[in-house]
């Protein structure tokens, strides 16, 4: 197993394509991004592992939502720069809860397969709201929507976060409990088309988080990068 790890020049190419395609219908599912470390862990262990570009970490396919890819193959091209894995698809592919993540038609200019899952129940509202803040960033000029709005001119995008915040402190400060929670719905909302602007995934937010439990407040302060 080694000799066939090695293969890959990891030094020259620190990330590369993985291509998951269906073992029985040849359907191909998904693209995604290896490192040494995500298909070190495919092969060992026999279940789709990947490097996530916006999440910054490892992610096993289906951690979240119990759609895991089983390995049937791995094929490696002809540079050794790429790879196809030849899987078995438990539940859908894609975090919209369609069975590809290829679903855009550019040629008919339409969506040509609907969701099989609910996907705001798998991995909550949040990251939901999250891809399709990205969905409406990828956007023709043509489709209009206050997100493709804000994200198309940062000054009122900055502008508005800049609002939405100052009215959840006066929310908190004098308001019913009903207005906070709709005060802060906006301002999470604002904030969330920011960090796509950036592409910036929530998950990387909470990492940070996670990072901060067991330590106080004064610690955190003294220990951030200047």
């Amino acid at each position: 197993m080694e000799k066939f790890i090695m293969t890959i020049d990891w030094n020259k190419n620190p990330l590369i394509p993985a291509i998951a395609q269906d073992a029985q219908t040849n359907d191909v599912l998904m693209l995604a991004y290896m490192n040494k470390e995500a298909y070190e862990l495919t092969l060992s262990t026999g279940y789709a592992h990947y490097f996530s570009r916006s999440k910054q970490r490892i992610w096993k396919k289906g951690e979240s939502s119990g759609h895991t890819q089983e390995v049937k193959d791995v094929l490696l091209d002809c540079d050794a720069d790429t790879v196809i894995l030849k899987i078995k698809q438990n539940g859908v592919a894609c975090h919209t809860g369609r069975k590809s993540c290829f679903f855009t038609s550019v040629l008919q200019e339409k969506v040509i397969l609907d969701k099989e899952v609910d996907t705001d129940a798998i991995y909550g509202v949040i990251d939901t709201l999250y891809h399709t803040i990205l969905e409406r960033k990828n956007a023709s000029a043509e489709q209009k929507s206050w997100t493709k709005k804000l994200l198309d001119d940062k000054d009122l995008m900055l502008s508005k976060i800049r609002e939405e915040a100052d009215e959840v402190c006066v929310a908190i400060d004098e308001e019913s409990d009903e207005q906070v929670i709709y005060e802060t719905a906006d301002l999470l909302y604002h904030t969330l088309v920011g960090l796509g602007y950036r592409e910036i995934s929530p998950d990387r937010v909470k990492q940070e988080l996670a990072r901060r439990f067991g330590m106080s407040g004064i610690e955190e302060k003294k220990n951030r990068k200047k």
